[in-house]
């Protein structure tokens, strides 16, 4: 039994054998050469008569080599076999990826109104949370569920730009503790945004922070959080120690987040 290049051969999901066949070259190359046909057999589910058959036709076909008691090695000829099917389930997979899942794409919203199974909506940004109305807007999408006012609903086939602004992030350093004297804690309250968020990075500004009547909305993953929180249109005031600083604004320029550096004298 001959099989011609890997170009021509059948796909391991065109039928049965073909993905059974794949599946016990895989296991030989991943046991050999000591080769229990019983334990591949449990492994991919089908009888040790059957994982037999399937090793005979690979020694045949060329692409196993047979030792003694029990010993299979895959040949190089094996191997590029594996390696032409395994780009090919990878191309295939990659497709269905981007051409069928990512048709289906399913995202959450609040609903802004009660609302029912396959409506459209518009799709509003509100405190940095993607929200269904209704009503309408610049962005919309089918709801694939059904919610009440406030609830979160799904959201599918979506077309247009949510409209919203980018919001800024004022970062106020806080010198470590072996530095300079920390600045007056007024100036935290000063600068807390009004309808955004406060963020803590480090002990000395957490300590500071302390000492006003704020309670932080990020202490943990602050680079990642306040990129993302100014990304969906909040501001943020960033109380960081000043060695955390460069860190986060880094971040914060590849997120393309408009960001300032705070006097600490300034109130």
């Amino acid at each position: 039994m001959t099989e011609t290049g890997g170009a021509d051969s059948p796909d391991v999901l065109e039928n049965k054998r073909s993905a059974t066949r794949y599946q016990v070259l895989v296991e030989i190359a991943a046991r050999q050469p000591a080769v229990s046909q019983g334990e591949i057999a449990d492994t991919i589910g089908v009888t040790s008569q059957a994982v037999s058959d399937y090793v005979r036709d690979l020694v045949e076909t060329g692409y196993v080599e047979k030792g003694g008691r029990g010993r299979y090695e895959v040949t190089k000829e094996g191997v590029d076999w594996l390696i032409s099917r395994t780009d090919d389930l990878e191309t295939y997979l990659e497709r269905v990826n981007s051409d069928v899942l990512g048709s289906v794409e399913v995202d959450a919203a609040i609903a802004l109104d009660d609302v029912s199974e396959g409506s459209e909506v518009g799709l509003v940004m509100r405190d940095g949370v993607l929200h269904a109305n209704p009503a309408g807007g610049t962005a919309t999408a089918v709801t694939v569920t059904s919610a009440a006012t406030g609830e979160a609903v799904g959201v599918a086939d979506f077309e247009g730009v949510v409209d919203y602004d980018t919001g800024t992030v004022s970062v106020l350093p806080v010198p470590t503790v072996t530095d300079e004297a920390p600045p007056d804690a007024e100036v935290v309250s000063a600068h807390v945004p009004d309808d955004g968020l406060l963020a803590v990075a480090g002990t000395e500004a957490y300590a500071l922070v302390s000492q006003t009547d704020v309670t932080p909305d990020i202490r943990f993953g602050t680079a990642d959080g306040v990129a993302e929180a100014g990304m969906l249109g909040l501001d943020v005031l960033l109380v960081a120690v000043t060695d955390e600083i460069p860190r986060h604004t880094s971040k914060l320029r590849d997120r393309n987040v408009p960001h300032r550096v705070l006097d600490s004298d300034d109130r």
